[in-house]
């Protein structure tokens, strides 16, 4: 079981997940969206397109755009479709 940890805190953990560049996008079902604040932060990716962001919140402690998702993906990302990946010293265990 995959499992995405910060702060002591499990953010998301699945038996199913996308593994796209290196990065595991869980599926929205799986993350905890007690532990995510919406951003105003986006980035492009050439082929996978606009990439929305989350901070992380756990016991009063933020990690800023921790976690990304794409909510409306070019074709060849449609499988990661509202998918959600992390970064920033958030520990991504397959």
């Amino acid at each position: 079981m995959a499992k995405a940890i910060w702060n002591g805190a499990v953010i998301a953990e699945s038996d199913t997940f996308e593994t796209v560049e290196g990065n595991l996008y869980f599926p929205p079902s799986a993350v905890n969206p007690a532990y995510l604040q919406a951003s105003s932060t986006h980035t492009t990716c050439p082929w996978k397109g606009v990439a929305s962001y989350y901070t992380l919140v756990v016991e009063g402690k933020t990690n800023p755009d921790a976690a990304w998702y794409y909510p409306d993906p070019k074709p060849a990302a449609a499988n990661i479709k509202g998918y959600i990946a992390f970064w920033r010293g958030v520990q991504v265990q397959p």
